[in-house]
């Protein structure tokens, strides 16, 4: 069985953690590189739920998008969530890997997946990263969001179709009119509103967000640029199953699957 060094190394090629933000925390965040990998669980967020499902099911690893912990904890204790969290997953060896950000930016990353997924021609970067040349090994398309052009011309309505059917989703916020022009898209999985302006100055007609605040919606609306907000969860837990079978394809000795339990906390009524 593998270490789970090997595991590790393979998921920094997969997402190099260079392409992270700056404020973010990715890489090996809990666990012994030295262990034997046999079972391995991806998830969007490390929750009692998600964790529990993992101690319960022997898993060595869990590779999670968002980051446990994600912001530096001065105790360890179960007088928090996130302390009981990481106390339960220590006390059953159960190990921690986020590539996060790393994972958003990626050449076959969340953003560029989402972008794939509405069928996008000519996908490239919102804000391509610096150091863009570093990463050829893994593909020339790294960097924050995505943005692309349909093949033909389309309403707004016409493209919130095609991204509920990628997602799986019946329900979605819009910004816009339903019937107007769209050619050019672009795509920020998460809380992402702050890659409006780039959309904007690469003339985007509309542009697919997790969620934005109220006044990254009232900003879209007045320069005319449709906002499809699928929701936090749904724009980016599809791409952790689709992690799930780029592990299982690397490591096809291991059982490797994307949590069960896993769901949305906000209900859409």
């Amino acid at each position: 069985m593998p270490r789970l060094h090997r595991l590790c190394t393979f998921l920094e090629q997969f997402a190099p953690p260079a392409l992270a933000a700056e404020w973010d925390n990715v890489g090996l965040l809990l666990g012994d590189r030295s262990r034997e990998v046999r079972r391995v669980m991806t998830c969007l967020t490390v929750t009692p739920e998600t964790a529990a499902e993992a101690i319960d099911a022997g898993v060595e690893l869990i590779v999670t998008h968002h980051p446990l912990p994600f912001q530096a904890v001065r105790r360890i204790t179960t007088d928090t969530v996130v302390g009981r969290i990481i106390l339960d997953l220590l006390g059953a060896r159960v190990a921690v890997y986020s590539p996060h950000t790393a994972f958003d930016s990626a050449s076959q990353g969340i953003n560029q997946r989402l972008a794939e997924g509405l069928q996008l021609h000519g996908i490239t970067p919102l804000i391509p990263h610096p150091g863009g040349q570093t990463f050829l090994s893994v593909g020339k398309t790294v960097g924050e969001g995505r943005w692309g052009w349909l093949e033909g011309m389309f309403t707004l309505a016409e493209v919130i179709k095609r991204l509920k059917q990628f997602l799986r989703i019946e329900r979605l916020q819009v910004v816009g009119e339903p019937q107007q022009a769209v050619r050019t898209v672009a795509v920020a999985c998460g809380a992402a509103g702050q890659f409006l302006s780039a959309a904007e100055q690469n003339g985007c007609d509309a542009m697919v967000l997790g969620e934005a605040r109220f006044h990254t919606c009232l900003e879209a609306e007045a320069l005319g640029i449709g906002l499809l907000l699928p929701g936090h969860f749904a724009s980016e837990r599809f791409a952790v199953d689709c992690l799930a079978d780029v592990l299982r394809e690397k490591f096809p000795t291991l059982e490797i699957w994307a949590s069960r339990r896993e769901r949305d906390p906000i209900r859409w009524e």
